[in-house]
C-alpha cells in the first residue's frame, strides 16, 4: 500500500548557507511563475530579486540602478535575450555585471551566439532551483571577466555543514505552478489504465544536495495522484 504524501507537507529538511551581503538581482522572464521561482530560491544566497516581464524593462532597471547579477531568459518580449545581452555588454554602467541565460535551447551554434552576447554562464532547461543557486554563487564569488561553458545544470557543492548552526539559513520555501523546471511526464492511471490530466506541480525552490518537484494529475474515474520526480514514483492522493 503506498503512503499518502499530502502537498503542503514539508517534502525534506535542508540546510544551505547565505553568501553574505545582499546582492541585487535581476530576473528577467515573461513567465510570471518562473520568477516566483527565483524570488522564493535566490534569497536564500542572500540576494535581493528584482522582476522585469520583458527586455525592455529589464533594461531600464539595469541602465537605471547597476544589478549585481543578471538572469535573463533568451524569449523576451520587445527586446530578447540576445540583443539585452549585447546592450548591457556596450554600456559602461553594465558592461561588467555577470550575466546567467536560462533557456531551452540546445543547438550549439545558438550557445555560441549566447556566449559571443556576453553571457557568462549558461543553464539549459529544464534547470531545477538549485542547480541555479549554485550558478549565482560560483558567478557572485568568481570573476566576471568571461563567457563560462554552457551547461545543464550546476555542479552541486558538497562542502561539509559548518558547526555553526546560528549562521545556516533553513528553507522550507514552495510554489504551486504550472509552468514547472522539469517536464511533467505523460502517465496512465495505474488502476484503469486511462491517461491522466496534468493538473499542477508543487516546486520546493532550494534543496541541497536536491530540489524537489511534485506534478499532480487528475483520472476522472480514479481521483488524483502524485508523481514525485526524484523517486520516480506514482501515488494516489484521493
Amino acid at each position: 500500500m503506498h503512503r499518502k504524501i499530502v502537498p503542503n507537507a514539508d517534502p525534506f529538511d535542508e540546510y544551505t548557507e547565505p553568501v553574505h551581503g545582499i546582492r541585487r538581482v535581476l530576473v528577467a522572464d515573461a513567465d510570471a511563475d518562473t520568477r516566483t521561482l527565483y524570488a522564493l530560491a535566490l534569497p536564500i544566497a542572500g540576494c535581493e530579486v528584482v522582476q522585469a516581464s520583458d527586455g525592455r524593462d529589464a533594461l531600464t532597471q539595469a541602465l537605471t540602478e547597476t544589478p549585481t547579477l543578471i538572469i535573463t531568459e533568451l524569449r523576451l518580449p520587445l527586446i530578447g535575450g540576445i540583443e539585452l545581452c549585447e546592450i548591457i555588454r556596450r554600456d559602461a554602467a553594465t558592461h561588467s555585471v555577470p550575466i546567467l541565460v536560462v533557456t531551452s535551447e540546445t543547438r550549439p551554434t545558438e550557445l555560441d551566439r549566447i556566449r559571443n552576447a556576453g553571457a557568462n554562464a549558461v543553464l539549459v532547461k529544464p534547470t531545477l532551483p538549485n542547480a541555479i543557486v549554485d550558478e549565482v554563487r560560483h558567478l557572485l564569488t568568481g570573476p566576471a571577466n568571461g563567457a563560462s561553458e554552457p551547461a545543464t545544470a550546476a555542479t552541486p557543492s558538497h562542502e561539509p555543514k559548518k558547526s555553526n548552526q546560528a549562521a545556516v539559513a533553513k528553507t522550507h520555501a514552495r510554489v504551486r505552478t504550472t509552468s514547472p523546471p522539469a517536464p511533467p511526464p505523460a502517465l496512465s492511471c495505474p488502476s484503469c489504465d486511462h491517461s491522466l490530466k496534468y493538473d499542477h506541480s508543487y516546486v520546493a525552490a532550494v534543496s541541497r544536495p536536491h530540489a524537489e518537484q511534485w506534478d499532480y494529475y487528475t483520472c476522472s474515474m480514479c481521483g488524483t495522484f502524485q508523481y514525485r520526480h526524484r523517486t520516480r514514483k506514482l501515488h494516489r492522493v484521493q
